[in-house]
């Protein structure tokens, strides 16, 4: 299970809190994983959605510090800051001011890559949710990106 998942859900972690939290996490999702294994229904879908879930909820743990962090880049000056990384300053921005379910989903799908049933079954949430959660996560970033190019 480790070798086979591990390099994905540390992929997914490194994006979410960064390597210094990452492989923590992950050992903590197998560890989880392994205590709990008596509550997977193999009957509900693969295993890497389910760890996935896991993860997650052990990221929500480091909310807070992966808020601070996107609103630390938020604030940086876009003087200091080349013109290409002054629209990861806004993308930030709007990854912090997404909420919780809105971030998770938009972030399971692009960076674990992620399909919206694999997404709902990580997340214990209906497929509609995952569309419309997703939806609303794209618009505001296109606002954001928009917004940091003058266009509108």
């Amino acid at each position: 299970m480790f070798d086979k998942h591990a390099r994905d859900l540390l992929r997914y972690a490194t994006q979410r809190v960064g390597e210094s939290h990452a492989e923590d996490i992950v050992a903590q999702t197998f560890l989880t994983a392994y205590e709990q294994r008596h509550r997977f229904d193999a009957s509900r879908g693969d295993l890497l959605p389910w760890l996935y879930g896991i993860c997650t909820n052990l990221l929500r743990r480091h909310r807070r510090d992966e808020i601070r962090a996107l609103k630390a880049v938020a604030a940086t000056k876009l003087s200091d800051v080349d013109p290409p990384t002054g629209q990861n300053v806004d993308v930030a921005r709007a990854l912090a001011s997404l909420s919780r379910r809105q971030r998770d989903v938009l972030l399971l799908h692009a960076i674990a890559g992620l399909e919206y049933a694999e997404v709902a079954a990580a997340l214990g949430i209906p497929l509609g949710s995952v569309r419309s959660a997703l939806h609303r996560a794209r618009a505001r970033i296109r606002a954001a990106i928009g917004e940091s190019t003058g266009e509108s």
